[in-house]
Order: structure tokens, then C-alpha cells, then sequence
């Protein structure tokens, strides 16, 4: 704010497009339909050979429209697939 450079108004020419672009995305909900929360998750056990972290990812729905999703590696490495799909669920749920 103080001294922005021409990086910075790059940057937020970016985020403007980007704005501009997506007004039209919306998550619709009707009064009278029913409407639902659905959140998957799942996991790639040992999906790196390097530091034999798992990989999850998530993603979240309401309605008709995605509106969370990732995936990141683990920060601990699991033992089994069973604590690495409980990992998995536990990142998604936070």
C-alpha cells in the first residue's frame, strides 16, 4: 500500500479479470427443492517414492455446484491405507 510496484498492479489487473469473468458463477438454492451437502474425500497411499507421503484430495458440493475442492500431500506419512484414508478424511472435514 505503501509503495506498490508494477508487480503489484499486475497482480491485481489478475484478480480484477478474474472477478470480472466469474460474476456469473453462482450456487443456486431454491426455496422449494431440496438441497444437499455432499463432501467426498479420498487418498493415494504412498503416491510419492521420495518421502512416502500419501496425496488426498476433496471436494465439496452444494446443490448443483463444486465450491471447495484440493489436493495436497500429507504431512505425516501413513503406515497403512487405513490411517491414510483417516488422515484424508480428517484434513477434509477441517
Amino acid at each position: 500500500m505503501k509503495s506498490p510496484t508494477k508487480m503489484h498492479m499486475g497482480a491485481a489487473r489478475r484478480v480484477l479479470r478474474y472477478v470480472q469473468g466469474t460474476l456469473s458463477y453462482s450456487i443456486e438454492h431454491m426455496r422449494d427443492q431440496s438441497t444437499t451437502l455432499i463432501g467426498l474425500c479420498d487418498v493415494d497411499w504412498v503416491a510419492s517414492e521420495d518421502d512416502s507421503r500419501s496425496t488426498s484430495g476433496y471436494a465439496f458440493s452444494f446443490g448443483n455446484g463444486a465450491f471447495s475442492w484440493a489436493s495436497v500431500k500429507q504431512h505425516t506419512v501413513a503406515l497403512s491405507t487405513v490411517e491414510a484414508e483417516y488422515v484424508s478424511a480428517s484434513e477434509a472435514t477441517t
